[in-house]
């Protein structure tokens, strides 16, 4: 939250995916990591609807890499590291394989047999309810200051619409969501046709033309990423596909596209989405439509792939801790919510 004189914080995103499939999830929570180290966005929540704690535990090994070095000894407690925060994992039983990028992180170990990645996340209690995660961070953020990124099945985006108020606070909250679509969407769509009609903000997706348009540089990889010799984010690349290799990345699209909205990309003409059987969105126009679909901006190619190897590459910033002021009541807030279903 905001208080009088503070400077007014960055956009807030929530990001909602199915950690561990493809590369390209994990090179966009790289790149909304390096954003975060700039100042340029503050990521307020992660989950997963890939139901397997290995998924859960790789978002928690990425947030605890990106953390940065621990603070040198004597800095000043406004410096503090703040510790990551919790990840959501669904409990749907989707997608809940094992992949090669899981094993090739999660599984790397050092000489003395210790991983090389850090986690803790072993049993379904260590992760969050998702549901009650999203909209907690939706709370806490000023209206209109957060963006919703879903690159995963829309399974926990359509369970947020069951609870009294959550599209309220929604709307109040959310300046949009980033949506990204293909076979994550053709997972749950049934979920998928109900997220879009009923979520109550504006909705802009990412499809694979604008990840093809844009791929992510495997050259990068090789040389932008060594200045440390063990990093997730290299590890899940190369285990994805065989080297050397350009990742499609409309993920990554709409991550850049929920930070800055202006500057890098086009959008098309409003419309109404629907959903088709391979979970690819077909825009009908109408100009009362709130959906929009993400064009590349053939001018802005070069800037579009700098930022991307940029802030992948760009060594863990400490996250400086926060600390809030007394807080006056939000006569606004919506009703309370029903707590959701407490894992077991």
């Amino acid at each position: 939250m905001q208080f009088p004189g503070q400077e007014k914080l960055p956009v807030g995103i929530a990001f909602d995916t199915a950690l561990g499939n493809g590369i390209d999830d994990i090179l966009a929570l790289a790149l909304l990591y390096g954003l975060e180290g700039k100042s340029q966005a503050r990521l307020i929540s992660c989950s997963t609807t890939k139901s397997s704690l290995r998924s859960a535990a790789l978002g928690e090994a990425l947030a605890k890499f990106y953390s940065g070095p621990p603070p040198a000894p004597g800095t000043p407690a406004a410096m503090f590291q703040r510790p990551a925060a919790p990840i959501g994992m669904a409990e749907s039983g989707r997608m809940p394989e094992d992949t090669p990028i899981l094993k090739a992180v999660l599984d790397k170990k050092n000489a003395e047999g210790k991983p090389v990645f850090s986690y803790t996340i072993q049993k379904l209690n260590d992760t969050a309810d998702p549901v009650a995660l999203i909209r907690n961070a939706f709370t806490a953020q000023n209206d209109e200051n957060c963006a919703m990124v879903l690159a995963g099945p829309a399974t926990t985006l359509a369970r947020m619409l069951d609870y009294p108020g959550n599209a309220d606070l929604i709307k109040r909250k959310v300046k949009f969501l980033a949506i990204v679509t293909g076979p994550n969407l053709k997972a749950d769509l049934p979920a998928a046709k109900r997220l879009l009609a009923e979520w109550p903000t504006p909705i802009v997706a990412a499809d694979a033309e604008v990840g093809a348009v844009l791929p992510f540089p495997g050259a990068s990889i090789e040389k932008d990423f060594g200045w440390t010799p063990d990093h997730p984010v290299v590890e899940a690349y190369r285990a994805f596909r065989p080297m050397p290799y350009d990742a499609p990345a409309p993920t990554m699209a709409a991550m850049l596209y929920a930070v800055h909205p202006e500057g890098y990309f086009k959008v098309s003409d409003p419309g109404t989405f629907t959903v088709q059987e391979d979970g690819r969105l077909k825009l009908a126009p109408s100009a009362e439509g709130k959906h929009r679909m993400l064009v590349a901006d053939a001018g802005q190619k070069e800037k579009v792939l700098q930022t991307y190897v940029e802030m992948t590459s760009a060594k863990p910033a400490p996250r400086p801790q926060r600390f809030r002021g007394p807080q006056k009541k939000d006569q606004a807030a919506p009703a309370k919510a029903p707590d959701p279903i407490k894992k077991q």
